[in-house]
């Protein structure tokens, strides 16, 4: 496997493999690594030529410097990880690779931006779509995956490409989720023994309400998520919405969606948790 740290290094490698014709998958990843990573590079390597990935927390999508701070970092693991995953190159630069002006891009989303992940967390798509799409120059992949967990994202990067016309097909991938249920993530390692054995209650309340949205009106079903939550004290919600997943926008009555899902971020002692649900009527 190939391990590039700098942009033009990478550069020569893609343009290398586009020379052969040879389709290209691209997983832009933070590292801490886990099984829902691999399964996007499981996919990617079915799906192309060649699997190529990106190790980059990137600074300018955090809204919480602590949070920024705290995020694992693991490269020496990830690269052992990413090659027995079959991964053929992996791409790990520095912020002043990746930013080496200062950033003032600003990326108009329309609504999408406007509620849950993008209310609670100013700037924080604009930050994503400002790092994917230098990767996507940088990279020039056909195919890019990303995985369901963060849903809103994932529709936000959609729009973007679809807008500006960026030669690229986005991948949806499902949640991974762990024997328990709850959905893999890099921020779950941070979790005390005690926080872990509570975690799986956002899932388990999740997949109750799905199941009675059939006979609950939406309010009652956000009721039914906030009394089942409140059970456990250490959980504190940031939100709980309703929402068309295509739009994103939070609905009243079932009318208004012929896709709703359910989404939520709850903090877990010093950790924000992020979870949602398709919601079958």
């Amino acid at each position: 496997m190939k391990v590039f740290n700098k942009i033009k290094d990478t550069k020569d490698y893609i343009t290398s493999i586009k020379n052969q014709s040879f389709s290209l998958g691209f997983i832009p990843t933070m590292g801490a690594l886990h099984q829902g990573h691999l399964s996007l590079i499981e996919k990617a390597s079915r799906e192309n030529d060649i699997t190529i990935c990106s190790i980059f927390v990137n600074p300018i999508q955090f809204n919480n410097k602590e949070d920024f701070d705290k995020y694992p970092v693991q490269s020496g693991k990830d690269i052992e990880i990413l090659e027995g995953a079959g991964c053929d190159m992996v791409f790990i630069p520095s912020v002043a690779e990746m930013y080496p002006e200062p950033v003032n891009e600003l990326n108009d989303f329309g609504l999408l931006d406007q509620v849950m992940e993008g209310a609670s967390r100013a700037g924080h798509f604009n930050g994503v779509v400002i790092v994917v799409k230098r990767f996507f120059e940088i990279m020039r992949p056909d195919k890019a995956y990303f995985g369901e967990k963060d849903f809103q994202q994932l529709q936000i990067i959609r729009h973007f490409v679809k807008t500006n016309n960026i030669p690229v097909e986005i991948v949806s991938c499902p949640i991974i989720r762990e024997a328990d249920g709850l959905a893999m993530s890099s921020r779950n390692v941070r979790l005390s023994p005690e926080e872990r054995k509570i975690a799986p209650q956002i899932y388990r309340t999740l997949q109750k309400c799905s199941y009675f949205s059939s006979t609950l009106s939406v309010q009652q079903v956000r009721s039914l998520f906030l009394k089942e939550i409140s059970v456990f004290s250490e959980f504190r919600i940031d939100y709980f919405e309703i929402a068309d997943e295509t739009n994103m926008q939070p609905i009243s009555n079932w009318s208004e969606s012929k896709n709703p899902r359910a989404f939520v971020a709850v903090f877990l002692g010093n950790v924000r948790l992020i979870d949602n649900i398709k919601i079958i009527l």
